[in-house]
């Protein structure tokens, strides 16, 4: 009603109305609409011709021409998120005059409104050198806030907004290697859109996990682990270099401040960093969306887990051995049981559906045995029913494969059974104990129902196949409590896999592959320094063998069993081997070991076969 009864407002020193400069426009007079155009381009235009001139174009804008387009174009460039606070209401009614009266210029608001999700960049001269960076001013994030609040504007105005606004959204996601507060700013302001604009939700979520997976990729797990290594190092030399050399009395202060040092959370791989604050962001936004008043809200939990389970089938399941960003699903699993059961079985329908591709379904053996071994919400009850579940469908494809032409070794053909090995492997090496906890006879009456012995006797042979360090670990676990025994299969793969020298004269040696599925595991530990406190508390370490157990695991058993009877021409030939099982082992542990400084890992340890 304001608007309406208040008169037309004069504008500046060239006098007239929009209206009379349009007029005269069109008969030929140039010059007052020139010197319009001039004035709203501007910076030192003041804040009272801003409001007048948007005053009259909120009355103009139903009748669109090509002169008053010119000048919309310009209003669109204007800088007005550092104006007055009239200005600012001013140019929010002006864009929703804009986008309901004339639907032409949607797209150019959206690009305008998207490209204030960044920080302005500014140029500061230091040295005659030009240096540009992000203007991390006291007010951005309200200008934010104000950013959204035209947003949610124009999506009032235009209901089809979101499906003009997902290609903009897209269009300017920051490169990778721009600064950490661009991406951090975009990526905070994309999942700030999914709170007003749900239906756009699964895209933007698709659209970061995406990012971050190319962060995650660029960033291999040992590279990361080099450069924090190499920073230490050279603080602790500048450090040694700056001490005196008679400065005993200050070692202890010394020793505090170094402790400090090392414990700064910023990463010393700038992609690292990227990656890490922008995980932290994610992982905030899920608890936030999941969590109303400090509780756990089932509805927006379910609803966000179906969006991030679509995710994770489309960009993370077929993008080999990422390291850090498939945690999203490990995170939101955290909060209720549930979510992890349904987790597990969608995992589970993924591996046992011949319909996929062998690559997928290997993938998704590994994701089960990393995520039944490393989550410590999921209790034993839960990782039994699923050993029931995968053991009981090895021993079914044992069984139709042992009567078939295919029953011999091979990756390209067994390939997801091989994975499900593995899995079952790994999950007993990691929770054996809490499956023999409280009751020994019956955890053991348990695990020898599984009938391991079957599986690792069959003429599939996957102690072959599987990573050596969890074959030799499976091998003494199951041969401490008698379960089976592994030793003269693994001897007898470890023969046929002898490395060949190239040339008489000596050389290097040609290795056999000692990791035939390209496997990994998704969960292993996690090293990004902020965002990994976010998982911590639900992450189960490996723990380190004490020396008992080492004692316990190579106590030898009784002579004369059937195990040792199973290949007499093997009998009294057994080679010592103090290393890892089979060839040398370089090839491994440069492609398929866990970094050694990955606490958290199982040791690539090789339990010899006693004398």
């Amino acid at each position: 009603d304001e608007f309406i009864s208040s008169p037309p407002r004069k504008t500046v020193r060239f006098g007239g109305t929009l209206t009379d400069i349009l007029l005269k426009y069109e008969k030929g007079e140039t010059t007052d609409f020139e010197l319009l155009k001039h004035q709203l381009s501007d910076p030192d235009i003041k804040d009272a011709q801003i409001i007048n001139w948007l005053h009259e174009f909120r009355a103009s804008v139903a009748y669109l021409t090509k002169e008053l387009d010119q000048l919309v174009s310009i209003l669109l460039k204007l800088p007005w998120l550092r104006r007055s606070r009239e200005v600012v209401e001013e140019y929010l009614g002006f864009l929703g005059n804009l986008v309901s009266a004339q639907t032409v210029h949607l797209r150019p608001c959206l690009r305008m409104i998207v490209l204030q999700f960044i920080p302005p960049r500014i140029t500061i001269r230091e040295d005659d050198v030009a240096i540009s960076d992000s203007d991390d001013d006291e007010n951005l994030s309200e200008n934010f806030d104000t950013c959204h609040r035209a947003l949610q504007t124009v999506a009032r105005y235009v209901p089809s907004t979101p499906q003009f606004l997902m290609p903009i959204l897209v269009e300017n996601f920051p490169f990778i290697n721009k600064s950490e507060r661009t991406l951090e700013c975009y990526v905070h302001n994309l999942l700030r859109v999914t709170v007003y604009l749900p239906a756009l939700r699964l895209q933007i979520l698709e659209l970061i996990i995406e990012k971050l997976l190319k962060l995650d990729v660029s960033t291999p797990q040992q590279e990361i682990e080099d450069a924090e290594e190499a920073a230490n190092n050279s603080g602790s030399e500048e450090k040694s270099t700056e001490e005196g050399l008679f400065d005993m009395e200050e070692d202890e202060e010394r020793k505090g401040s170094k402790a400090v040092s090392s414990g700064s959370e910023r990463m010393a791989h700038p992609l690292a960093e990227r990656l890490d604050i922008l995980m932290t962001i994610l992982f905030s936004y899920i608890k936030d969306v999941c969590h109303v008043n400090g509780k756990l809200d089932i509805n927006n939990t379910k609803d966000l887990y179906r969006d991030l389970v679509s995710v994770f089938d489309k960009l993370i399941l077929p993008t080999h051995a990422s390291c850090h960003v498939q945690y999203f699903m490990f995170y939101i699993c955290s909060f209720k049981l549930g979510l992890a059961e349904a987790f597990l079985d969608h995992l589970w329908k993924k591996l046992h559906d011949p319909n996929n591709p062998s690559v997928i379904r290997q993938t998704a053996g590994s994701y089960i045995g990393s995520f039944l071994s490393r989550a410590k919400f999921i209790p034993v009850v839960t990782v039994k029913a699923c050993l029931d579940l995968l053991v009981n469908w090895m021993h079914k494809y044992i069984d139709n494969q042992d009567r078939g032409a295919n029953a011999y070794c091979d990756v390209a053909l067994h390939g997801p059974f091989y994975s499900t090995c593995q899995a079952v492997f790994y999950t007993l090496i990691f929770r054996h104990k809490q499956l023999l906890d409280g009751n020994l006879r019956k955890g053991l009456s348990y695990l020898q129902s599984l009938n391991f012995e079957r599986i690792v006797m069959c003429q599939l042979n996957p102690l072959k196949i599987c990573i050596p360090s969890v074959v030799n670990l499976f091998a003494a676990i199951t041969r401490k409590y008698q379960l089976v025994f592994c030793y003269t299969i693994i001897e007898r793969n470890n023969r046929q896999s002898i490395p060949v020298v190239r040339s008489g004269t000596g050389g290097d040696l040609v290795q056999t592959c000692t990791n035939p599925l390209d496997s990994f595991f998704p969960f292993d530990p996690y090293i990004l320094k902020r965002s990994k406190k976010t998982i911590e508390p639900f992450y189960q370490f490996w723990e380190e063998l004490s020396a008992e157990d080492l004692e316990n695991l190579k106590k030898p058993i009784k002579r004369g069993t059937s195990e040792d009877e199973d290949d007499d021409f093997l009998k009294g030939e057994t080679p010592q081997n103090d290393g890892v099982v089979g060839i040398a082992p370089n090839s491994y542990e440069l492609n398929t070991r866990s970094p050694v400084s990955s606490l958290g890992s199982p040791p690539d340890r090789y339990v010899p076969y006693p004398p």
